[in-house]
């Protein structure tokens, strides 16, 4: 009892003292222009969003506990990314792998090689697949797998499919989502998806002013040989010409290409406005990625290391979706302080009857999935 009485006078000195230091919560700012009470559903919205942050923290620790008591053999698995690591994307690289190695315990070493190093993306593909053993992981724009297995993600970059970043994730963050990230393993092309993210709507730019749609009619324009990728092209009276990522900054410099298409984090970050200072806002397409693994790689990973993989890649993705928009719009403005000639596109219905015919043929067989695809926009 005399215990019990000694700690509740220093609990209530330590109070004491915490008072008389101002050490109390502050009062919100007045505010003149909005002075009602939080809406109900907004209070209940973020009551939810606090709960879903806590659990996946919880999720997160007990999973870095797991990995740390399994006493898991030490693995590296080199994972390459074809830009920089300021761009979206290479912000979500690091997340990932920042992730990995903490919720592993230390057992999982991710070697991040960005910048194109390791080649461009179907240079990553063939060699993952080739089974040298070199690259076991990559960050892929989706419709590269499109060669590979994923049929089902050729649907993904079908021109205006994604009316905005919230109906994107909408379908990202569902269960026909990992489906489609499995579709490749399921088919033994040997890699399999472990989650997505995004770069933003990728837009057109070129070393020729752009006014409108009609200024690409008979343009070269730099493609990878994606079909979808070249009937767009096509659709819009240009023409498709293949160039290899890395040899693109040179492509436009020398006028073997006219233009290209790029989110416009990545249009920056690879240095195109110095040699193509023009860029029109079309948003053909979302810039929809995903992390993928070799299946051999993952299968020589311990269970704990898998959902160590497995919930890193939720949090790797829950930040690429916070982070995007945001980075997006910064960038752009400092293109435009830096002078570049930005032209906005106030309708689109020209651009989409330009396209209405390469995505009717591409949704031949998977019209009823490519409906479920539109319909995560309601």
């Amino acid at each position: 009892m005399k215990k019990r009485l000694v700690s509740l006078m220093l609990v209530g000195a330590m109070a004491f003292s915490m008072t008389a230091c101002g050490l109390k919560a502050e009062e919100p700012a007045a505010d003149d222009s909005q002075t009602e009470e939080p809406a109900a559903d907004d209070a209940a919205a973020d009551d939810a969003a606090t709960d879903d942050t806590a659990a996946d923290d919880a999720a997160a620790d007990d999973t870095a506990a797991d990995a740390a008591a399994a006493g898991d053999p030490a693995v590296t698995l080199v994972m390459a990314e074809v830009n920089p690591l300021d761009t979206i994307v290479g912000q979500m690289d690091s997340k990932f792998k920042e992730e990995v190695e903490r919720l592993s315990g230390g057992s999982i070493t991710i070697d991040l090689q960005a910048s194109g190093v390791l080649g461009s993306e179907n240079d990553v593909l063939d060699a993952m697949l080739g089974g040298a053993g070199t690259i076991q992981m990559s960050r892929i724009s989706a419709f590269a797998l499109t060669s590979y297995g994923g049929e089902k993600s050729s649907l993904l970059s079908l021109p205006y499919t994604w009316e905005s970043r919230e109906h994107w994730w909408n379908f990202a963050e569902s269960d026909l989502a990992q489906e489609f990230l499995q579709e490749p393993s399921e088919n033994g092309s040997g890699i399999r998806g472990l989650f997505y993210g995004e770069e933003g709507f990728r837009h057109f730019f070129s070393n020729q002013e752009l006014k409108d749609i009609n200024s690409l009619n008979g343009m070269k324009i730099r493609v990878s040989n994606d079909p979808i990728m070249n009937g767009l092209v096509e659709g819009l009276g240009a023409n498709p010409t293949v160039v290899d990522f890395g040899e693109l900054y040179s492509a436009l410099q020398t006028g073997v290409v006219d233009a290209a298409e790029q989110p416009i984090a990545n249009y920056k970050s690879n240095a195109f406005p110095e040699v193509a200072n023009n860029l029109i806002l079309d948003g053909h397409t979302l810039g929809a990625v995903q992390v993928i693994i070799t299946d051999e790689a993952w299968d020589s990973l311990t269970d704990a290391q898998k959902d160590a993989m497995t919930e890193a890649g939720k949090l790797a993705s829950a930040f690429c979706k916070e982070i995007s928009a945001s980075a997006e719009a910064e960038v752009l403005q400092a293109l435009k302080d830096e002078g570049c000639n930005v032209t906005e596109v106030s309708d689109l219905t020209p651009w989409k009857e330009a396209c209405q015919k390469v995505t009717e043929e591409n949704t031949k067989g998977q019209e009823d999935l490519y409906q479920q695809l539109l319909d995560f926009a309601n």
